[in-house]
């Protein structure tokens, strides 16, 4: 009787498998925030095992990459998205096959699966860490395979997220870089329908008609940092929990032959516990930002909303988060009640069967805890600036604002070569 009480918690614990917890990412978080990216990065790199282990390599492999790339380590960050972009192309195959331990343990106990776009931004990383090795062949590479991948997903999703304005209109801008003009063309069109579409407002920005005569400077300022995902539980009553198990998963799944079996048997008890993905948004200062060139400031323009396309696939994915709680709850349910029945049938004593469904509800609401898995270093917006300078060398200053305008900072790029009828691409991260 012990031993299968034993069993029976082992299975329960080894089902809630762990993730980065909200202390580790605030901790990395903390670090960025001073601009201290570098530590950052030796961070998760310490945390490798402990926080990631390798069902999450993939994930390790994120955060740690855009923290190399804002250290400025762009030949190692690159190392480590390359990796990463092999990972998500082998995870579609694995996915389906996977879909089925997700159900009946937990969303934790298969690997991390990117989100679509988190994938798109990978091509921005990679592109931008070649940028600034002024390897524009190599940045040219992954802004073709930014848009085929966003092409894709536009034929595969109607609705949603299923394109990526900003990362399309990197892909036009390093096209016109490459001479590619015709697929500049085209990206920049599906880069001014994303924004549209996505409700964003369009970036105008002007070009001389004596272009070539001048240099042309584009600046992108990450800033902030996106809202981590933390576990929220809340005791429901089965009647609701029912409820989420009869409705239809995001990927067309429906109420199981199990749950069917259990409602009929009347077997339910009077609540269950319950563990869901929940935002925290995360505070930071500097809002906005504007370039200062040779005396004269121009406007960043907001190029992406990072935030919201987390907060959009969350509520793309909880219907489905939902339909799995419940099914699981039932399913735990149904195992505590048939525990019970057995050992009761066994021992002949109704005392040990009570102790043996006990243990599974208590073990089972102990060990809930939700899919709180995300690329959590990347920041909360995007913006940038397009500007036709003299030729040579020059300061470019950013000056860093808070929500009211007020300079709370300033981040020079010195020394800077501007070509005469080139361009150069810069890159600047704050997350206080």
């Amino acid at each position: 009787m012990k031993k299968a009480l034993l069993v029976v918690c082992g299975v329960l614990v080894c089902s809630a498998c762990g993730a980065p917890s909200l202390r580790y990412k605030n901790e990395v978080n903390s670090l960025a925030a001073q601009g201290k990216f570098e530590r950052a990065a030796n961070l998760v790199e310490s945390k490798r095992k402990s926080a990631y282990g390798k069902r999450d390599t993939l994930l390790y492999e994120l955060d740690r990459a855009s923290l190399l790339h804002d250290a400025g380590q762009y030949p190692q960050s690159d190392i480590l998205f390359a990796d990463a972009q092999q990972r998500i192309t082998d995870s579609y195959t694995k996915s389906i096959s996977a879909s089925a331990s997700r159900l009946v343990m937990n969303d934790l106990t298969t690997p991390y699966y990117a989100a679509d776009y988190e994938t798109a931004l990978t091509f921005f990383y990679r592109a931008m860490n070649f940028l600034q090795q002024n390897d524009v062949m190599s940045a040219g590479v992954e802004a073709r395979k930014a848009v085929f991948f966003l092409d894709h997903l536009r034929g595969d999703k109607k609705k949603g997220y299923n394109d990526d304005p900003f990362v399309q209109y990197m892909a036009s801008l390093i096209f016109e870089s490459t001479g590619d003009l015709s697929d500049a063309r085209i990206a920049r069109q599906n880069a001014l329908n994303a924004y549209q579409k996505r409700g964003w407002t369009v970036p105008q920005f002007s070009v001389p008609k004596n272009a070539n005569d001048y240099g042309e400077v584009i600046v992108v300022h990450s800033l902030g940092q996106v809202p981590l995902k933390r576990s929220q539980t809340i005791q429901l009553t089965w009647n609701r929990i029912l409820a989420f198990a009869n409705s239809p998963a995001e990927d067309g799944g429906s109420v199981s032959p199990e749950v069917q079996n259990a409602i009929t048997a009347g077997i339910m008890g009077s609540a269950v516990t319950v563990a869901y993905p929940v935002l925290e948004p995360q505070m930071y200062h500097i809002a906005f930002s504007t370039l200062q060139i040779a005396g004269q400031q121009y406007p960043m323009q907001p190029m992406s909303n990072i935030s919201e396309l987390v907060s959009q696939d969350l509520e793309e994915k909880l219907p489905g988060i939902w339909f799995r709680l419940a099914t699981r709850a039932v399913l735990r349910r149904v195992a505590a009640v048939q525990a019970r029945h057995a050992i009761d049938k066994k021992e002949g004593d109704n005392s040990w069967g009570w102790l043996a469904e006990m243990v599974i509800d208590v073990f089972g609401a102990a060990v809930a805890k939700a899919d709180t898995r995300q690329w959590f270093t990347l920041p909360a917006e995007v913006y940038m600036a397009r500007v036709f300078v003299t030729p040579g060398t020059q300061d470019i200053a950013l000056l860093l604002k808070d929500r009211n305008g007020n300079i709370i900072g300033t981040h020079t790029f010195e020394k800077i070569q501007v070509p005469r009828g080139g361009r150069i691409f810069l890159h600047y991260r704050s997350a206080y």
